[in-house]
């Protein structure tokens, strides 16, 4: 399993955003490979919000985003968001939550 962290800061409407970003989720939740996701807002900067996903592969989430469905769902972000995405894989974890 992999996780994508992407961390988004807002700079045009935050609802519109909201709204793009439900499309995008929406779209990748139907693609092989992807196991879940949670959306978190900054409580310090509400115009910072940072996406967790869950893939079963780095290939899985790949072959989505390569996807033009994928593309055109996104582009809407263009001037509205700054994405800083990547990969990441557990190291160790505690579970008490």
């Amino acid at each position: 399993m992999i996780t994508v962290i992407n961390r988004l800061t807002v700079h045009g409407d935050v609802s519109t955003f909201e709204g793009i970003l439900k499309d995008i989720t929406a779209h990748m939740s139907s693609q092989p490979g992807f196991l879940g996701n949670r959306i978190y807002r900054s409580v310090r900067d509400p115009r910072v919000f940072v996406e967790t996903a869950q893939w079963t592969d780095a290939a899985s989430h790949h072959k989505a985003m390569q996807a033009d469905a994928f593309h055109q769902r996104v582009k809407g972000l263009g001037g509205l968001a700054t994405p800083e995405p990547d990969l990441f894989e557990i190291v160790e974890e505690d579970e008490r939550v």
